[in-house]
């Protein structure tokens, strides 16, 4: 992977470090609720510019990101938002709480080749839609900013990388995000240190774990200004602590008549069922899920003679068959409730929570018809699947915490 240092837009350079009010969640993440909570935070939250309000309204993408253009160039004009004076990598820290410990995550943001996947340097984990990616690619015409990081894994077994990248002296930026984490930012312009970074990546494949489609617009709008094919990234170590993922659990809609003994009594074909007093204290396995309907839940464990016997999809890998969301689509979803991929690509029977507590709320309030709560996938299941040249079932992880917009970012061709 070839990385640079860039010369970096921040939020009041020089003059203000706590930046929790400009910072926002990436664009994929922002409901209508959470946004117009962004809005209000500050008049200079980068979800003006990330996502704005006009450009999620029906038909007028051009128009709103034009606005968001503007926007921004009000910003610079005026220096709120300002450009640092000297190329640098950004160290970057995210310090929070999972499974009661406190636990940091360091990486670094640089810009990154953007290249085709078929050169093998970087990897996806899922695929994705026609959509978002036009939308990021309108974006970017528009703006011409970069504002959304692509969360990116890469081995660093002996922490070489993670050592070369780690900071000195106080961050430049520091914010809370919406959920209390802690995220930190330095600036390191010494030439040695970038050096280093730039040749211990340059044999580094990676996986992308968050930013598919951004990854996709970025290879998208290089080859259509072929001197600008980098793109803003944060590299974080596969091996190192704080590569949190949760699961997504999933959240079943109008699914035509259904009936929680009628999924139950077929599910026996390949699962044994029990019935479940306590959802909310549940703890998944990788072939142990439950299910939870109104005021009723259960659990279904997969026989170790079945696994052969699931309806999989031709030409999946056991590693892939192997994830927790594999039983589930293969073994529940697709074959008892009818919900095929087209469905789940559609967002038309299937919606999602990395909260357990929310999903079995939800479930017992009827807001859905049913949730399954699902083990995570692990980082090594994850790179089994990746390596093996497959791509993961939609929605398989959650990274946790997200990274944020808004503590830097790059404008492609400045």
């Amino acid at each position: 992977m070839r990385v640079r240092a860039f010369r970096g837009y921040r939020y009041g350079i020089g003059r203000v470090r706590e930046v929790s009010e400009v910072v926002a969640p990436p664009y994929d993440q922002i409901s209508p609720e959470l946004r117009e909570r962004l809005y209000a935070m500050s008049p200079h939250n980068i979800v003006r510019v990330s996502s704005p309000r006009d450009a999620v309204a029906a038909g007028e993408a051009a128009a709103g990101y034009a606005g968001a253009r503007r926007t921004l160039e009000g910003w610079l004009k005026d220096g709120i938002w300002d450009r640092e004076e000297w190329p640098a990598i950004y160290p970057y820290h995210q310090t929070y709480r999972v499974g009661g410990d406190t636990v940091t995550r360091a990486g670094f943001v640089a810009l990154g080749q953007a290249t085709d996947y078929a050169e093998g340097v970087v990897r996806p984990h899922e695929r994705t839609h026609r959509g978002p990616r036009e939308d990021r690619l309108r974006h970017l015409e528009a703006t011409g900013a970069d504002v959304g990081l692509i969360f990116m894994l890469t081995s660093d077994p002996e922490g070489a990388l993670v050592g070369a990248t780690a900071p000195v002296g106080d961050p430049v930026a520091e914010a809370r995000d919406l959920q209390g984490e802690q995220h930190r930012l330095w600036r390191v312009t010494d030439a040695e240190t970038i050096v280093r970074a730039e040749a211990l990546m340059a044999n580094a494949t990676c996986i992308i774990a968050d930013g598919h489609h951004r990854y996709e617009t970025a290879v998208a709008y290089a080859r259509r200004h072929p001197e600008a094919d980098d793109k803003l990234m944060a590299f974080f170590a596969l091996e190192a602590p704080g590569l949190t993922i949760l699961p997504n659990h999933r959240l079943v809609h109008h699914v035509e008549d259904f009936s929680l003994p009628r999924l139950l009594e077929r599910a026996r074909r390949w699962f044994d069922v029990a019935p479940l007093d306590a959802p909310e204290s549940f703890r998944p396995t990788n072939r142990r899920l439950a299910v939870v309907a109104g005021g009723d839940a259960a659990t279904l464990s997969l026989r170790e003679e079945a696994f052969g016997r699931l309806p999989w999809p031709p030409g999946t890998s056991r590693a892939w068959r192997s994830l927790a969301v594999s039983i589930l689509h293969a073994g529940v979803l697709r074959p008892l409730l009818d919900i095929t991929d087209d469905m789940l690509d559609a967002k038309t029977h299937v919606d999602y929570t990395a909260d357990q507590a929310e999903a079995v709320r939800w479930a017992r309030e009827g807001r859905y018809q049913a949730a399954f709560l699902i083990a995570p996938t692990t980082p090594e299941e994850l790179q089994a699947v990746v390596h093996g040249g497959e791509v993961l079932p939609q929605k398989s992880t959650h990274f946790y915490p997200k990274l944020l917009d808004g503590l830097v970012f790059h404008r492609p061709g400045a």
